[in-house]
């Protein structure tokens, strides 16, 4: 099982070749056999051996688990390595909450969109933007793509069963019939059809773009059934009724959700407007920190705080954030100005670990130094021409320049996530799929779980649960088919699988499962879900996990069954 490590994915084309993408011979050892050597020719291995070459990421985790500490330090480099998983996940959790949500949803409105259509698209985006790009980074690599098959389907049978069962057993609740049944519909239809995917061992361009296309043909259907259900209300046709999730208040929607990146004092903002210079301007929103709400707070939340006021400090020097929802639309002019200068440079730093952004033009100029140049003068014109009181008139530029600092360093936090986890694949001699399915599927999913069980003791139950089946649509069709598309290239139109393993299969069909569990049971209760229901769901987890990790250590084998 642990020969997983090298990945049951490839790229093929019409050759059959794997392209540019790297790739180990067959016949060459994989990383994961470095623990077979003596310790003293780990280094030697690890650096000669090409699957042990990691794409992307700050550092070379396997040279630096092998080289830099001596073996008789291996536990306190598998220490270092958890701690700075958990310190990438907060990362994600900071940045796809604070800033990639609030400008998505500033996108969304400048734009126009209704509720269901935003709340099935950039919504979905911004919740789901930790799991998406993980999955299309783990799909970069077809070592690692065992990563992106444990993660999608690990996270949708934690939601399914762990969160919707949480949900059941914290409040007990009338299911909201028609929304439940058509995700729940969707979401078979959604994994019958990756299922048939490994099945047959290939992904076509064809099949996917049908994985996109099957997410528009869900938004379609979102969009049409509010539509009927509306004209029916108008008409007097169709009572109110329990189907629809019941929404929170203004009131509660900003108690709950907590301070915005841009403004950590707003409720103690003084009555009477009064100028404020740039320089103030500036240091008042860098700062993290409300120290009167710090006072209030205990002292686990403070403690946590301080984890994040970094990461916090250094996305606020360099995403922007549009809040329509204030007055002033949270235009902070010298913050903004420098935000111009900023975004782009992380742009170009970040993309393909910053090999765009030491591009030297013509050999002499770097394109940082053009980007650092451009985006000077910019910030210069800017400045001159607003002032601090007023937003301009192009404003909403920003909301798009903050979602794409933002998506990059989610992008470039999820490549180090996804580098991480396989070294310490490499480490224990545990398949990425499993490491997908457990580590990097509770940590994506971990935000989702304490946001939904939160919502259902505030008394919004149905939302919480509509919200399980409804975001991990949008994982499984945009993560694997904008990460098989993205594989793709013009010499290059299969994406080839090869589920070699016993778990892929135990995996896929434990999703299934527990869907057609939910789809069956749920109405045969008249959509009343009480603690049965939810106790069921999370002993069903609890049993899947068992047998996932036994097939793992090969307890369970494909020979006994």
């Amino acid at each position: 099982m642990a020969a997983l490590a090298g990945g049951w994915w490839e790229l093929g084309g019409q050759s059959g070749t794997w392209g540019s993408l790297p790739s180990t011979p067959r016949s060459a050892p994989q990383c994961w056999e470095v623990r077979k050597h003596n310790s003293s020719e780990w280094c030697h291995f690890v650096r000669s051996n090409p699957d042990c070459r990691l794409e992307g990421g700050l550092l070379h985790h396997p040279q630096g688990g092998s080289c830099v500490s001596p073996p008789r330090l291996l536990p306190l480099a598998v220490t270092l390595y958890a701690l700075w998983l958990l310190y990438l996940f907060i990362i994600l959790g900071v940045t796809a909450e604070k800033f990639f949500c609030p400008n998505l949803s500033a996108i969304s409105t400048n734009l126009k969109l209704s509720h269901n259509v935003a709340g099935v698209t950039f919504l979905a985006f911004g919740n789901g933007a930790p799991d998406v790009f993980s999955a299309v980074v783990a799909f970069s690599d077809p070592r690692t793509a065992g990563l992106a098959i444990g993660a999608v389907f690990g996270a949708g049978v934690f939601v399914t069963t762990v969160v919707a069962g949480g949900i059941a057993l914290v409040k007990p609740f009338t299911a909201a019939s028609r929304p439940f049944l058509r995700d729940v519909i969707f979401y078979m239809v959604a994994v019958f059809v990756t299922f048939m995917v490994l099945y047959f061992g290939r992904i076509t361009l064809g099949e996917a773009l049908g994985y996109l296309g099957l997410y528009v043909f869900y938004v379609f259907t979102v969009v049409l059934c509010t539509w009927i259900h509306r004209r029916q209300r108008r008409e007097g046709l169709a009572p109110a009724g329990p189907w629809e999730p019941e929404m929170p208040t203004d009131a509660e929607e900003q108690e709950s959700s907590g301070t915005n990146s841009g403004d950590y004092g707003e409720e103690y903002q003084p009555l009477l407007p009064s100028r404020e210079t740039s320089l103030r301007i500036l240091t008042t929103a860098l700062s993290p920190l409300d120290y009167r709400k710090w006072r209030r707070k205990p002292w686990y939340w403070r403690l946590f705080k301080v984890f994040k006021v970094p990461v916090e400090l250094v996305l606020l020097l360099t995403v922007p954030v549009v809040d329509p929802d204030k007055d002033d639309l949270n235009w902070k002019r010298p913050l903004n100005c420098l935000h111009i200068l900023t975004s782009p440079l992380l742009c170009v730093l970040t993309l393909k670990s910053g090999t765009y952004g030491l591009y030297q033009i013509h050999g002499i100029f770097p394109v940082w130094g053009l980007v650092t140049l451009v985006g000077s003068v910019l910030a210069i014109i800017t400045f001159v021409t607003t002032s601090n009181e007023e937003p301009p008139k192009y404003h909403c530029v920003f909301a798009f320049l903050g979602f794409l600092a933002s998506a990059m360093w989610i992008n470039a936090a999820a490549t180090e996530l996804v580098n991480i986890l396989r070294t310490l694949g490499i480490i224990f001699q545990l398949s990425n799929t499993v490491l997908g399915l457990t580590l990097l599927a509770w940590g994506n999913s971990i935000g989702d779980t304490f946001s939904d069980l939160t919502m259902a003791r505030q008394g919004y139950p149905r939302m919480a649960f509509s919200a399980c089946f409804g975001g991990i649509i949008f994982n499984i069709l945009v993560g694997v088919g904008l990460g098989c598309l993205l594989q793709m290239t013009s010499g290059q139109l299969v994406v080839k699988l090869q589920p070699h393993s016993l778990l892929v299969w135990i995996l896929a069909g434990a999703l299934g499962l527990s869907l057609v569990f939910s789809f069956v049971s749920v109405p045969a209760q008249c959509f009343q879900l009480g603690k049965a229901y939810g106790i069921c769901l999370i002993l069903y987890y609890l049993a899947f996990l068992c047998v996932a990790l036994l097939t793992e250590f090969r307890v369970i084998r494909l020979s006994a069954i």
